[in-house]
């Protein structure tokens, strides 16, 4: 899962930031993003993308990345910048948002998906690139157990909803929840399943 890093240090750039976020489908929260530079000889068995790791999985390699890591980012877009300016453009804002946040500046961006983001640095659009690099794969970890933890406070504040169990996808449970209660604050009001209650 190094190919696409060891292309870019091949051609010269030493330090590799992989971008991914989290969050696109569901109905309420933020989409989180981070970006992960990870150092030439990180060697962390069990990194893949975020989707494919058991909950327990993802939270044990979440600190082992942050430690081992050369620098981690966060940036969120919230479900008011998601209802204004569509879930495209928030996520590429949070992705922009995650690299600002970096300690260190990188010199090239691996970004997962199709598009690139508002960035003076170099980049390269991977798509699946949280299955095919180690950088974008650790950084769909950071960025999925960051949200997830989000949404696991709001389960507390709006525990009708099922925040925790969900994480705010359209689940039956939580579409029924929205019939029954009405949305609450954060859930993104654009969204079908939303804007039509």
């Amino acid at each position: 899962m190094m190919a696409f890093e060891k292309q870019a240090i091949f051609s010269g750039y030493k330090l590799i930031a992989g971008v991914d976020e989290a969050g696109r489908g569901p109905l309420a929260g933020p989409v989180v993003s981070a970006a992960v530079v990870l150092p030439e000889n990180f060697d962390v068995p069990g990194i893949d993308d975020s989707k494919k790791l058991s909950e327990k999985k993802r939270e044990m390699l979440f600190p082992v990345i942050q430690e081992r890591a050369l620098a981690f980012g966060i940036g969120m877009a919230d479900h008011e910048e998601i209802d204004r300016i569509n879930i495209l453009q928030a996520s590429l804002l949070s992705m922009k948002r995650a690299v600002e946040a970096l300690e260190i500046t990188p010199d090239y961006l691996l970004i997962d998906g199709k598009f690139s983001i508002d960035s003076t640095i170099d980049q390269r659009s991977v798509i699946k690139g949280d299955a095919l690099s180690l950088s974008i794969a650790a950084a769909s970890i950071i960025a999925k157990v960051t949200r997830d933890r989000i949404m696991a406070d709001l389960d507390l504040r709006y525990p009708t909803y099922g925040f925790k169990n969900h994480k705010g996808y359209p689940t039956k449970v939580h579409k029924e929840a929205i019939l029954v209660h009405g949305p609450c604050p954060f859930h993104r009001k654009s969204f079908r399943g939303v804007k039509d209650i």
